[in-house]
C-alpha cells in the first residue's frame, strides 16, 4: 500500500519496473507532469542505508508512542491520587502515662511510656471509605439511613478497618497509643473532666457517669445516631471525638493487661480469643463507657452501627 502526497504517492518497498528514483521524479516533473503521467517514487530500504521514508514512518510512530506513554503515565498517576484520601494528623508527642483505672474491668493500673506519632484529627469518614470502596471494588457499607458523607463510617469489622489502613499506608492504633492520645496529659475519667456533657460528646446522656466526683453530671437529650466528625470541641492535643459517637477499632487482641512498667506495648504477644479491643464509647452507649480508660471489644470479621475507626502514622 503507497503513501500519496498530491501526485506522488511513496511506497517504501515497492519493486514494479515503473519505477523511478525520486532525484528523477524531481528534475523532470513538469515533463511528466505535461504528459499527464504519474509516477510512483520509492526509496529503497537495506540494511546498510535507511530511506527517508522510513526514517519518517520511524520518527512519526516514534512520536505516538512517546505521546501515548506519557499521556497514560499521567492518567495512572492521576487516577492513583484520586483513589487515595486525604486525612488530617494531629501530633502526638512522646510521653509517660498511667493507663487504665482502678476499676477491675480497666485494671491494673500501670506505666506506659510512648514515642511520638500521628494520629488523625477525626474518625474516619464515609466519604474516604467509600473512596477505598471504589478503588478496591469492596462493597460500601450500610449508613443506618443517617447519611454518608461527613459522618463516621460505620458497619466495618477489624479487617476493613485494617485493609482501609494498609491501603493508605497507615495502621490501626494500638490501645495504649489510643487512650494515652484521648487523655491529652488529663488523669480524669473523661479528658472533659468528671462529667461527660450532651454538649461535649455525642453518647446516650440519658444516662451519664455517676460516682461520687460526678454526682452532678445531668441527664441530657441525645441524637441517638452519629453525627458528622467535628462536631463537638476537641481535646487539649485537637483530636475530635474521642470521647462518644463511634467506639473505635484499636490494632491489638483483647486480653489482660500487664501490671508491669511498658514501652511502646501492643498488647498480647499471642493470640487468645477472637476479640479486639474496642475504645471510646458511642452515640448509643451510656458515659460509663466513654471513659478514657473504658475497655470494650468485638469480633473483628463484624461490623456494627455504633464501630469505626481512626489511624496513626509515625511522627
Amino acid at each position: 500500500m503507497c503513501l500519496k502526497i498530491n501526485a506522488l504517492r511513496i511506497c517504501p518497498n515497492c519493486k514494479k519496473s515503473s519505477v523511478i528514483t525520486g532525484k528523477t521524479w524531481r528534475k523532470n516533473q513538469r515533463a511528466f507532469a505535461k504528459k499527464g503521467q504519474r509516477f510512483e517514487v520509492c526509496f529503497f530500504c537495506s540494511f546498510d542505508k535507511i530511506s527517508l521514508c522510513m526514517k519518517f514512518i520511524s520518527l512519526f510512530f516514534s512520536i505516538i508512542f512517546l505521546f501515548h506513554f506519557f499521556a497514560c503515565g499521567s492518567k495512572d498517576e492521576t487516577t492513583s491520587s484520586k483513589n487515595k484520601v486525604e486525612i488530617e494528623w494531629v501530633s502526638i508527642p512522646a510521653g509517660t502515662f498511667t493507663m487504665g483505672s482502678p476499676s477491675s474491668n480497666d485494671g491494673p493500673q500501670h506505666s506506659v511510656t510512648l514515642s511520638g506519632f500521628k494520629m488523625s484529627k477525626y474518625e474516619v469518614t464515609f466519604a474516604q471509605y467509600d473512596a477505598f470502596c471504589d478503588a478496591t471494588g469492596r462493597q460500601k457499607p450500610n449508613d443506618q439511613g443517617w447519611g454518608r458523607g461527613n459522618r463516621p463510617v460505620i458497619n466495618v469489622g477489624w479487617d476493613d478497618a485494617s485493609a482501609f489502613a494498609e491501603w493508605t499506608g497507615c495502621r490501626l492504633p494500638t490501645e495504649a497509643e489510643w487512650e494515652y492520645a484521648c487523655r491529652a496529659g488529663t488523669t480524669s475519667p473523661f479528658n472533659t473532666g468528671s462529667c461527660l456533657s450532651s454538649s461535649q460528646a455525642n453518647y446516650d446522656s440519658n444516662y451519664p457517669y455517676s460516682t461520687i466526683d460526678s454526682a452532678g453530671c445531668a441527664k441530657e437529650a441525645c441524637p441517638e445516631k452519629t453525627m458528622p466528625v467535628g462536631s463537638y470541641a476537641p481535646n487539649a492535643w485537637g483530636l475530635y471525638d474521642m470521647h462518644g459517637n463511634v467506639y473505635e477499632w484499636c490494632s491489638d487482641w483483647y486480653g489482660d493487661y500487664s501490671s508491669g512498667a511498658q514501652t511502646n506495648p501492643k498488647g498480647p504477644s499471642s493470640r487468645d480469643t477472637y476479640l479486639k479491643v474496642l475504645r471510646g464509647g458511642s452515640w448509643c452507649y451510656y458515659g460509663s463507657f466513654c471513659r478514657s480508660a473504658s475497655r470494650f471489644s468485638g469480633p473483628l470479621p463484624i461490623g456494627y452501627a455504633y464501630v469505626g475507626f481512626r489511624l496513626v502514622v509515625p511522627s
